[in-house]
């Protein structure tokens, strides 16, 4: 049975730490928590390992992980650009439940699955995360579950799904919010698109109305907005 380490317990947590980052060197799978939800974790340049991770979830690679950073300077390491709107995200919300999707640096050596040139990205406002992801630098990760099934928010119901796909299971306790991250794609302000707009791919811990607080009229206009009324 694949190891769990309870971080809140003072004798298991350098041991675990140590265990995950050697789990990840190996290019194994470790279970993680972050202020949304559980992730399953692996790392981000090891296309072995990434490809592990999405057989673990019964994913394919049109589903590709997003990546976890440690801070803004592993964001700018892995993408082309940080757009002067997308640093106000970032300034606003991270750490914290925005994703925000980029394009990739072309000239990173790395597979995550069928990005068509992009990376979605997020600093997890967790402790002992950001700790670890100093040490092992960007992973891969999604939410620690089986496709279809609700997102972990406790380490024993990620192992419960999971199992011995997952070398070393690290329990931080019950997730700080449950909701998955909100996601972003800020694609179009890198380049000359045509359109400058930031699109809303998945609603969950930061609302439309924070965006746009931050983005003003560059975020896409609200479904209401866009259904009209038949008043």
């Amino acid at each position: 049975m694949s190891p769990l380490f309870d971080l809140r317990d003072e004798s298991q947590l350098l041991p675990g730490l140590r265990r995950a980052r050697q789990a990840i060197a190996r290019g194994e799978l470790i279970v993680i928590p972050t202020d949304t939800v559980y992730g399953v974790a692996a790392d981000a340049f090891s296309p072995e390992a990434v490809q592990r991770l999405l057989d673990a979830k019964g994913r394919g690679r049109q589903q590709p992980p997003p990546v976890l950073v440690g801070g803004v300077d592993a964001m700018r390491a892995l993408v082309e650009d940080v757009p002067e709107p997308v640093q106000r995200l970032v300034d606003r919300f991270w750490p914290g439940g925005l994703t925000i999707v980029l394009p990739a640096q072309a000239s990173l050596s790395w597979d995550l699955g069928d990005t068509e040139g992009t990376v979605a990205v997020r600093m997890p406002d967790h402790r002992l995360t950001l700790e670890l992801l100093a040490e092992t630098g960007p992973l891969a990760v999604s939410s620690a579950n089986l496709t279809g099934e609700p997102a972990a928010v406790m380490a024993d119901s990620a192992m419960s799904m999971l199992g011995e796909s997952v070398a070393v299971y690290l329990d931080g306790g019950a997730s700080a919010t449950g909701i998955a991250s909100t996601i972003v794609d800020a694609t179009s302000l890198v380049g000359a698109a045509s359109e400058r707009v930031v699109r809303v791919l998945r609603e969950g811990a930061i609302s439309r109305s924070e965006l746009r607080d931050v983005l003003g009229d560059l975020l896409e206009a609200d479904p209401e907005s866009e259904a009209g009324s038949d008043a």
